[in-house]
């Protein structure tokens, strides 16, 4: 990939130490400690324990750059860039043993997301993008998939779940979607299923109302793979809410009429934690 910017690599140097402390974490759950902040919504001390990582060695690198952290403990910084951080994607995942959760940490610099990284903790891949220099894996460039109709398509997406989103439009919208795929897919970490749409693993993925530390480093890898990501309605998406991202026009078309039920009323539709 073109050389990698400094503070690209602190962002990666902060992602790998916390997949470090998660792995650690993973193999003890014994000494993990759990609370519920909302219905089906968990915190861990792994979390916790992560985000103290990132923090500190964002905070000694940047020193005057912001925090916006999902778990709080945020640092505001008049006019300079600022860091959103998810230290653990996929935290119901991590609490139940299934290997698949990832670190994302983005820059976001005058209202737009510069670089961001996705660390799939347990299978050791690191997804990277900067800003006008496409998105790697590795030392892979990434592409989104060329396929242009839903037929052969695979979609990923968040379900609606205890106490969660409006449970009967989403039906209607997953109704229309089923019948036309090749398959849907429901993995649990919002991050990697950005990630797996820029690497062309799937052809889109959508969820409702989802958070910036959710959204930002994983929509600009699909972007800069060739991507597209709007919200679910197709508006203009920036860190946060309904986000559709798709491999290209074709797709993105055809999944945006799909999923026109959701935005059928307007009713206000509950977060979705991933």
């Amino acid at each position: 990939m073109p050389e990698r910017s400094d503070v690209l690599e602190a962002m990666i140097r902060a992602a790998l130490r916390a997949g470090d402390s998660l792995r650690s974490d993973l193999s003890r759950p014994d000494l993990i400690e759990v609370r519920e902040k909302s219905a089906s919504d968990f915190v861990s001390s792994a979390d916790l324990r992560s985000q103290a990582i990132i923090r500190a060695a964002l905070t000694e690198a940047y020193p005057g750059h912001g925090l916006l952290l999902e778990e709080g403990d945020d640092r505001v910084t008049a006019d300079a860039p600022r860091f959103v951080v998810d230290p653990l994607d996929g935290t119901t995942n991590f609490l139940h043993g299934i290997p698949h959760f990832a670190v994302s940490i983005a820059l976001e610099a005058e209202g737009e997301v510069v670089a961001g990284v996705v660390l799939d903790v347990m299978k050791g891949e690191l997804f990277l993008a900067e800003r006008g220099g496409g998105a790697w894996l590795g030392e892979r460039r990434l592409s989104v998939s060329r396929e242009r109709g839903l037929g052969r398509s695979i979609v990923g997406t968040g379900i609606p779940h205890r106490g969660r989103g409006d449970h009967p439009r989403f039906l209607d919208a997953i109704a229309g979607i089923m019948r036309d795929v090749a398959g849907i897919r429901r993995f649990g970490a919002a991050a990697l299923d950005l990630a797996y749409v820029a690497a062309g693993r799937m052809e889109a993925f959508f969820e409702i109302g989802l958070a910036p530390w959710d959204v930002a480093a994983g929509a600009l890898l699909v972007t800069e793979a060739g991507g597209i990501v709007s919200q679910t309605g197709g508006k203009a998406v920036h860190l946060s809410g309904d986000v559709l991202a798709s491999s290209n026009d074709g797709v993105h078309a055809a999944m945006l009429d799909r999923l026109a039920p959701l935005h059928a009323v307007a009713l206000p539709l509950s977060r979705l934690p991933s």
